[in-house]
């Protein structure tokens, strides 16, 4: 009986079972393509953290301990593969007497600064701690900012002064950069807000043979013991990077390991993780890609969900007639839950089956890969939990109406073709204002309140989600939902007359009667328009979250590196304006903006100052309206234009100094014609918190031409290029081909992959196309679909009036005023809805943006196709149901 009547649906419902098991696929394959996405982020982010590491550990040698000894105890450590002992000494300062051209000799000098002592196998083992820009890669090396300070290249000779000891000639054999001086110069063991706020700016690389011979005897003549020494041993350490996939494991398993190699270290050594800080970090862009997974992610599953509930409701009438019939047959109820139950599980297996498989395609075309995870129990635990999704899904669609008409439907009841359709409990006690009124104070409390929705504690091991936050987008969700529905069954009942005259222009003269067939249906009908609004919402949101995502990304890359492409001048190096002109001959080049870079010291702070030509600013670089506070940027530009001697100043310091509007500021700069500090007094205008290539922290921007006139130099720190956009990578590498080591030229592009959060540089982009093509085809099978089910439900009736008479234009008009009514009530809340979620949305992830968004990116070209591939489906529908319409009524009355 069972394999009969399961052959019976699939002869004469097939086309609703096959509906029905798409339904399934589509919640699956979302479901497994978004675990796809999740599971190998949160891989990727690990090996991006990791390979971004030059030196995974910095371990300092207690004073009075052995370094040997700890070199032994470090290698010893499991997962250290290389393992070598580095030598800090502290150097009074640098000299170089150099020649240029038929100049006569000069001679440079520099303040203190740092040498460090390399084993000769340094560079093959930490390939990324020192990059070679000129010379050998091995020998003396000097930094790019030292060099460029002593106007010395390779074969030249420098004195390095020691403290306490005669200074030491060395003959440079390179000029090195180094990428991630600010870990290599850390102080092990201090905290983050002890760390120093800069590397040093004069750093000698010397062999360890040579350091140890110019360096041990200042750390014999050392006088006092009790005093930290001032020469110290490092051992520099590569660890595996066979770690666990999520990066909160990997920060684990990391910082664990530290902690075993100090207690058995028993106060011999500090270790500077710089592995597990940079794992910690990607802790945060793991937990907001488990939060994007459930904010954009679950949406879209429910909604197909509720797209497969109201294929199978079309039927319900007709299965609620063949249950009864079943029933005064004789049937049992436990029969009759069977042949549901094997309905069920016929729609929710193959759904489940094509949906993995859609995934795994999915998976290929825009991840890389067709796993559902990065190990195999990730991907099987995928794989089961959307496949356990649909079959629950089926389940819920299926085997549950079955179940509760067999409760709550009698015989007669059940071979009824009328009913009383009865006022839903959450309509008369308002549940749909209850929850988008929560849905609001949620909201509120959450963007008032300063919450934070990922916490990353550095030093814990744990991460902690603020999940609370989802209360607001999924309450206005279903508020939105319900009141939708409210709206949509009170036109079609109560304003019956109104929709009549409304329809009049489509259905002419049979506009009421179209009303009051709508009417008699108007609970499917509003459910259509529900599910309709709600695909469409989805949609909208989904791709404006996800255009202002990107838009903010590349905002944040460009904030960062300060154009197209930056060059910055060595630190020390008298470069003016006029350099521009060069730059803005190179291929490619549109334009070229110089940037002052100074330090000023507000009373006893030390902060950076920009100067800025503020009429020309803005050709090569961005300046928003979010880069400033009380004013616009170009009201605050021309106030620095009118008035030279005004400057901006970050918020903590207009808060610290307690300045108000028009105040006088006085600060100390450097003076290029004596060298010491001189006072020059600004005014308050107003308050910076961003500016390209600007710290995060305080800083100036002042009128660079009143800078320049105020301390006689008009030194150049930067130089922004725009590109237009365009090839700024190749741009760079011609730039850097014409200026060689002299200068720092960094692109967008590059930057872009760095600044960004690792959720971004890995692979948003192909969670981006998975999420718009589902909401795609949701919002169009939502109409169409539908749309088509419903009517095909309805043969009868167009039969019948075919029989009385009615003409073929006639059923059209009657067919289209239901469409239209479809289109307009579920098109109209559903944009309503996407909007009001987008702001939503934006807003509770602020943690995601950097800078915020001023408005949101709203993608019209894409939701352009999504209204007009939707009312295309709408009109498909249309268009087969009137079709079918015209058949003989004998023969559909027959079929019926």
């Amino acid at each position: 009986m069972t394999l009969l009547w399961l052959a019976g649906l699939l002869r004469r419902r097939g086309t609703r079972l096959v509906a029905a098991a798409a339904g399934v696929a589509v919640a699956v394959a979302l479901l497994a393509s978004l675990g796809a996405f999740l599971a190998g982020s949160k891989a990727a982010m690990t090996q991006r953290a990791a390979a971004a590491v030059a030196v995974d550990w910095q371990v300092q040698v207690q004073p009075g301990a052995d370094p040997a000894a700890v070199l032994d105890a470090v290698r010893s450590t499991p997962g250290t593969t290389a393992a070598l002992p580095v030598g800090f000494a502290p150097i009074s300062g640098l000299s170089a007497t150099t020649t240029t051209g038929t100049s006569a000799a000069s001679t440079q000098s520099t303040g203190p600064g740092v040498a460090l002592g390399l084993p000769a196998d340094y560079p093959a083992v930490f390939p990324d701690a020192v990059r070679v820009l000129a010379g050998a890669p091995t020998g003396t090396l000097l930094a790019q900012q030292t060099a460029a300070n002593l106007h010395a290249a390779p074969g030249d000779t420098v004195v390095i002064g020691r403290p306490g000891l005669a200074p030491v000639p060395v003959r440079v054999d390179g000029v090195v950069a180094l990428p991630q001086a600010d870990s290599l110069f850390q102080q092990v063991g201090a905290p983050a807000g002890a760390q120093p706020a800069a590397p040093p700016d004069n750093v000698v690389l010397l062999p360890q043979t040579l350091w140890h011979t110019v360096f041990d005897p200042v750390a014999a003549s050392h006088p006092d013991p009790a005093r930290p020494d001032p020469v110290t041993t490092q051992i520099h350490v590569a660890r595996s990077h066979q770690l666990p996939a999520d990066p909160a494991a990997a920060y684990t398993v990391v910082t664990g390991a530290v902690r075993n190699l100090e207690v058995r270290a028993a106060g011999t050594a500090l270790v500077g993780d710089n592995l597990g800080a940079t794992l910690g970090k990607a802790r945060e862009d793991a937990a907001y890609a488990q939060v994007l997974f459930l904010f954009l992610g679950a949406p879209g599953a429910v909604l197909a969900g509720l797209l497969t509930a109201a294929i199978t409701a079309t039927g319900a009438a007709r299965r609620r007639a063949e249950q009864a019939l079943l029933r005064a047959r004789g049937a049992r109820a436990g029969a009759l839950l069977r042949l549901a139950g094997v309905e069920a599980a016929a729609v929710g297996s193959a759904g489940s089956l094509v949906g993995l498989g859609v995934a795994a395609g999915i998976g290929r075309w825009a991840f890389g890969s067709a796993a559902f995870g990065a190990t195999a129990a990730t991907a099987v635990g995928w794989a089961l939990g959307a496949a356990a999704v649909g079959l629950g899904i089926a389940a819920a669609t299926v085997l549950l109406p079955a179940w509760r008409d067999l409760r709550a439907v009698t015989v007669v009841a059940g071979r009824s073709a009328l009913g009383r359709a009865n006022r839903p409990w959450w309509a008369r006690y308002g549940l749909d204002v209850a929850l988008l009124a929560a849905s609001g104070l949620v909201f509120w409390a959450a963007s008032a309140g300063g919450y934070q929705l990922v916490l990353a504690p550095e030093g814990v091991p744990a991460i902690s989600v603020s999940y609370w936050a989802f209360a607001g987008p999924a309450l206005l969700w279903a508020g939105a939902a319900l009141l939708a529905w409210r709206l949509a069954d009170l036109l079609l009942d109560r304003g019956r007359g109104l929709l009549g005259r409304g329809l009049r222009p489509v259905a002419g003269p049979l506009a009421p009667t179209a009303a009051a067939m709508m009417a008699r249906r108007r609970r499917p009908l509003a459910r259509s328009i529900v599910l309709l609004g709600l695909a469409l919402a989805f949609a909208v949101s989904t791709a404006t979250f996800n255009a202002t995502y990107q838009a903010q990304a590349e905002a944040d890359a460009q904030l960062t590196n300060g154009a197209d492409v930056t060059v910055t001048t060595s630190p020390g190096a008298a470069v003016g304006p006029a350099a521009a002109e060069p730059l803005a001959r190179v291929p490619g080049v549109r334009s070229v903006e110089p940037l002052q870079h100074r330090f000023a010291y507000v009373g006893a702070d030390l902060q950076d100052l920009y100067g800025v030509n503020p009429q020309t600013i803005t050709r090569a670089t961005t300046v928003t309206d979010q880069y400033f506070q009380g004013g616009t940027a170009a009201g605050l530009l021309d106030r620095l234009v009118a008035a030279p001697d005004s400057i901006l100043v970050s918020a903590e310091t207009v808060r610290d100094f307690q300045l108000q509007s028009g105040d006088l500021l006085r600060l100390r700069l450097p003076d290029a014609r004596t060298g010491a500090p001189v006072t020059v007094p600004f005014h308050y205008a107003g308050i910076v918190t961003e500016f390209p290539t600007a710290p995060k922290d305080s800083f100036l921007v002042a009128n660079a031409s009143y800078v320049a006139a105020a301390t006689g130099s008009d030194a150049v720190g930067a130089f922004l290029v725009d590109t237009g956009g365009h090839d700024s990578s190749v741009v760079a590498a011609r730039i850097r081909a014409e200026l060689g080591p002299a200068a720092t030229v960094t692109d967008i592009a590059t930057v872009r992959g760095s600044v960004g959060s690792s959720l971004t540089a890995v692979d948003l982009a192909g969670l981006t196309r998975v999420e718009l093509g589902f909401a795609l085809g949701l919002a169009a099978a939502a109409g169409g679909l539908v749309l088509a089910l419903g009517l095909t439900e309805r043969r009868r009736s167009f039969a019948i009036a075919t029989a009385l008479g009615a003409r073929p234009g006639q059923l059209r008009r009657l067919v289209t005023a239901e469409t239209v009514v479809l289109a307009v009530v579920g098109l109209l809340p559903g944009a309503a809805t996407g909007w009001v979620l987008s702001e939503m949305l934006v807003a509770v992830l602020t943690g995601v943006f950097d800078p915020p968004p001023a408005a949101l990116s709203v993608p019209w070209t894409y939701l352009g196709a999504v209204a007009a591939i939707t009312l295309a489906a709408l009109a498909a529908a249309t268009a087969l149901a009137t079709q079918r319409a015209r058949r003989p009524a004998a023969a559909l009355l027959r079929e019926l």
